[in-house]
């Protein structure tokens, strides 16, 4: 069967987590879009750890990591990656990369710093890993395959016209100094020689898992709001964040996707600029941040401090219906157990006129939250494994949460750890 778990939300939602816990009983796991311009945090009997192009499955000895096709593969990264896990005595996980997979190269990174720098304070808030430029290539055309390595020849005939391309924009429009091929060239003779021993037809491996009867998890990166079809366009990153493009970045037949959990915090966090409707600042944002998470509420990427907002249910109503939810992870619940009052966003007000349905950004600048208030519970809840045994507060919490977004909460996560977890 084929397990998608994914952002309701702006990202940083728990997916990591979700997907660690669900890949106890998964044969493989598969990175299916995004790059290493966002992270999942994991804490287990290893340690904490920030993954950000490496599935969150990698710990567990019996499965298969897989890179998809969708993914923006910066190799440096993964393999920085690798050796740090490697190092706090994770054992070597098995490896696939997709041979169609493109790689993110240095010129986009430095292109990416170059616009965000030009922007200045009108930037889109970039995590400056050369995310957009990537994909930007890849859909002009002129972006580098993984199966493209091993032809030299072919190869430097495309390097020689990416940057006649972009050396007129470096040079022109940055006033930096144009790319030398021969010195991509080499870069990508690097990447060749450590990619060999993973790349493969991912897309072959992964029908032949399906006919055996293998457990696969799609992993996705983000979520629906940073969508660049369906979220708060133009903050949004530059692949598709949504369960359905899965089928795509992992190069598998759509009906096979038979669960999609959509994982929402019990509040809500946004990393980088764009529309946030819930947010809320100063001493009650600070302590929210500073409770929040495995160590408080920070950039898995960046470490820059996410910022904090009461739960949306207006969004994560919308963002479970885009994903195509059939079940729902609410993460950091305990977060909140320090709380007399808890308010929840149930609608907006967008001039003058009351709505539950998340407009387009024109009208979602203009929308101003209209919260319920809920009583907290005003105890610790880590440990508690049953939901029976949850503070009442803290239930009716959920059972109002479920009911506003109208998709079954079905896994709570009640604190870092791999097993702070009650099934619903």
């Amino acid at each position: 069967m084929v397990t998608a778990v994914v952002g309701a939300n702006w990202g940083d939602e728990g997916k990591g987590k979700i997907t660690d816990m669900l890949a106890q009983k998964a044969d493989i796991i598969v990175r299916f879009q995004g790059g290493a311009n966002a992270g999942h945090t994991i804490v287990n009997k290893y340690g904490k750890f920030a993954l950000h192009t490496l599935p969150s499955g990698i710990f567990y000895g019996h499965t298969t990591s897989v890179i998809g096709n969708g993914v923006a593969l910066n190799v440096p990264v993964l393999f920085r990656e690798l050796k740090e896990i490697t190092e706090k005595g994770v054992p070597m996980p098995k490896i696939l990369i997709s041979d169609r997979a493109q790689m993110v190269m240095s010129y986009h990174i430095l292109l990416d710093r170059c616009e965000e720098e030009r922007l200045a304070g009108r930037s889109f808030g970039s995590t400056q890993s050369g995310i957009a430029p990537f994909y930007s290539d890849k859909y002009a055309k002129i972006g580098i395959q993984v199966s493209e390595l091993s032809d030299r020849k072919a190869l430097e005939e495309k390097v020689r016209n990416i940057c006649t391309l972009k050396n007129v924009m470096l040079t022109g429009l940055y006033g930096k100094e144009p790319l030398n091929p021969d010195k991509i060239m080499e870069e990508l003779e690097t990447y060749r020689e450590m990619l060999e021993p993973y790349a493969a037809d991912t897309a072959v491996f992964l029908e032949n898992a399906i006919r055996d009867g293998k457990n696969i998890l799609l992993e996705g990166q983000l979520g629906t709001m940073k969508d660049p079809d369906h979220g708060i366009y133009p903050m949004v990153t530059s692949s598709s964040t949504l369960a359905a493009f899965g089928a795509v970045g992992a190069g598998i037949p759509p009906y096979e996707i038979k669960k999609i959990v959509a994982v929402t915090k019990a509040y809500s966090s946004a990393v980088g600029a764009g529309e946030f409707v819930s947010e809320i600042f100063g001493e009650e944002a600070d302590e929210l941040r500073r409770r929040g998470g495995d160590g408080g509420e920070y950039g898995a990427t960046t470490g820059r401090p996410r910022r904090m907002g009461w739960y949306d249910a207006v969004a994560s109503r919308y963002g479970c219906r885009l994903q195509g939810a059939t079940d729902v992870a609410l993460t950091v619940l305990d977060v909140l157990g320090y709380l007399e009052k808890i308010p929840v966003c149930v609608a907006y007000e967008i001039d003058g006129k009351i709505t539950t349905e998340f407009p387009t950004t024109t009208l979602l600048k203009k929308a101003k939250p209209v919260y319920e208030i809920l009583p907290g519970w005003k105890s610790d809840i880590r440990g508690i494994r049953r939901y029976e045994d949850l503070p009442e507060n803290c239930r009716r919490y959920i059972a109002f949460i479920e009911e506003k977004i109208g998709y079954p909460v079905t896994m709570i996560s009640n604190g870092p750890g791999r097993d702070d977890i009650i099934y619903r």
